[in-house]
């Protein structure tokens, strides 16, 4: 597939990516890499839920590294993934940390705390010859102490729901995604209908992302969903690409333009 700077894009997610997920993303992989050149970027937690260190998984660190070879891009996906601070304090953070998500572990850290997690998760990708250039809190949710944390890091973005952004002064760049909620059948129901009135929405918009959790794919009408998306927008002519190679791309745009 042939990039081109004014291409609209197409940027595939994998979030949650640990040893327990993957098998559950494994045939929906399968079934993308026989479309042919499909980069994915995947969301890496270095030590899922406190059970799953990845210095204690050499074969999954083996597969991960086989993916980058294949031109996928591994990005620092929170470090547990889980959310272990102290208990909310007013109902506003009670509700996003224990209704909205039981996983948003960098919503509350200070900025010494969120450094020392990211230091860990950066020293993880050094010990397995991993480039790294993108960080991603689970549930999106970060701290001001986290955000304070990045503009003191060799990163280059972290992101949100809606937007990619430039470290370490946070420059938003439009990017919006789909996401589901497919825990439940009425969930996975409106996710449907949501993202079919999102995407014709932002039919015209430079990137659209699409972001796969591992529950997406526990269900047969949620995964096939994601691949005929997949295969729709691909043939409607957007480039996939890995979010660093987008964000490369947008910078050289600019810099013609200038």
């Amino acid at each position: 597939m042939v990039e081109s700077m004014s291409a609209p894009s197409l940027l595939l997610v994998l979030h949650d990516v640990a040893p327990p997920t993957w098998a559950d993303y494994q045939p929906f992989v399968e079934a993308v890499d026989a479309l042919g050149s499909v980069p994915i970027t995947w969301l890496v937690v270095p030590d899922f839920h406190k059970h799953y260190d990845l210095r204690a998984q050499p074969q999954f660190c083996r597969q991960l590294g086989a993916r980058l070879e294949r031109g996928d891009e591994l990005v620092l996906h929170g470090y547990f993934h889980c959310d272990d601070a102290p208990k909310a304090s007013n109902p506003h953070d009670w509700f996003m940390r224990r209704i909205y998500t039981h996983e948003g572990e960098f919503y509350s850290l200070s900025r010494e705390a969120a450094l020392n997690r990211l230091h860990a998760g950066i020293e993880m990708f050094q010990r397995n010859n991993w480039p790294l250039q993108g960080f991603v809190a689970p549930a999106w949710l970060m701290s001001e102490g986290t955000r304070q944390a990045l503009r003191q890091l060799p990163l280059d973005y972290t992101s949100d729901a809606r937007h990619l952004f430039r470290l370490p002064d946070f420059t938003a760049i439009d990017a919006p995604g789909l996401v589901w909620s497919a825990r439940s059948a009425w969930r996975r129901g409106v996710s449907k209908l949501v993202s079919q009135q999102l995407e014709q929405r932002w039919r015209s918009a430079p990137v659209i992302r699409l972001g796969l959790h591992p529950v997406d794919m526990r269900h047969e009408f949620s995964r096939t969903y994601w691949l005929q998306t997949l295969k729709r927008l691909l043939d409607e002519g957007r480039v996939p690409m890995t979010k660093t190679r987008w964000l490369a791309l947008q910078s050289q745009r600019m810099g013609r333009a200038a």
